[in-house]
């Protein structure tokens, strides 16, 4: 069993094709840009939404996340085979952090590959070496985060050391893994000259890196946190500009990176 907070069906930022992705509760990161709150907390959580209706505001209380089985989750997945087959697609597992919930991670992934479904998973990359050891054989391709190159700016940023996660990447690329890094790009706190000079750099001595997706940072989650009894972080952020990011992907491209300008 496991806790799922949500499943997005027809997914084209998640990995090739048309895919299904499903979403693990629980995050062991406190990232300030973070457009889930939701996915933080490993347990459901009851919280309250307001619903507009002819003027009228009404209150009512949901639950976020629920508790279910691999048998569940793959009736969903099962939905959408035609869709993700014609397409190339296929099914992801994101949250939060799946690798939280990695026993049930692994039992979701062999079930996926017993079906013949090309499987991916999207991960902050802290997790233990040996959880990302099980589920390798039946991991099409992983969606890796790589946020902050310096320590003691990701600790800042994240709550978190970035070298487990440094050494993570090099153990999955060690193994021959195919692999999309996926940048968040927040104005003045990772788009700097260093950052990104030190980022491709680091991953010029990696193998099996299929592309980096640039994701550029929004305040699309903003209005979430209220609800989820969090502080916003990051409440007067600038956006980086489209000229910015198209510079910051050029440098990636120069450096022959395939780069892609969101998921």
């Amino acid at each position: 069993m496991g806790v799922v907070f949500d499943i997005k069906r027809f997914a084209v930022h998640d990995g090739p094709g048309i895919r299904i992705t499903i979403f693990l509760k629980g995050c062991p990161l406190s990232c300030w840009w973070c457009h889930n709150p939701e996915s933080i907390s490993a347990a459901p959580q009851k919280v309250k939404k307001q619903l507009k209706l002819n003027g009228k505001v009404y209150t009512e209380e949901e639950t976020v996340g629920k508790e279910v089985g691999v048998s569940e989750v793959m009736q969903e997945v099962a939905r959408e085979r035609i869709v993700m087959e014609e397409s190339g697609g296929g099914v992801t597992f994101s949250g939060g952090e799946p690798m939280l919930q990695s026993d049930f991670l692994l039992d979701l992934l062999m079930a996926s590959k017993k079906e013949g479904y090309h499987t991916s998973v999207d991960t902050s990359g802290l997790a233990r070496q040996e959880d990302f050891e099980k589920i390798i054989p039946f991991t099409d391709l992983f969606l890796f985060d790589l946020k902050i190159m310096n320590e003691e700016l990701h600790k800042k940023y994240t709550g978190v050391s970035n070298r487990k996660i440094l050494d993570n990447l090099k153990f999955l690329s060690d193994n021959k893994k195919t692999i999309r890094i996926r940048i968040p790009v927040v104005k003045d706190v990772n788009d700097s000259e260093e950052n990104i000079s030190q980022t491709i750099f680091f991953l010029k001595t990696l193998k099996g890196i299929e592309q980096v997706d640039l994701l550029p940072y929004h305040h699309i989650g903003k209005s979430k946190y209220e609800r989820f009894g969090l502080k916003y972080k990051m409440p007067d952020q600038i956006e980086t500009s489209d000229e910015e990011i198209q510079a910051i992907k050029s440098k990636f491209e120069n450096e022959g990176f395939k780069t892609k300008i969101g998921g």
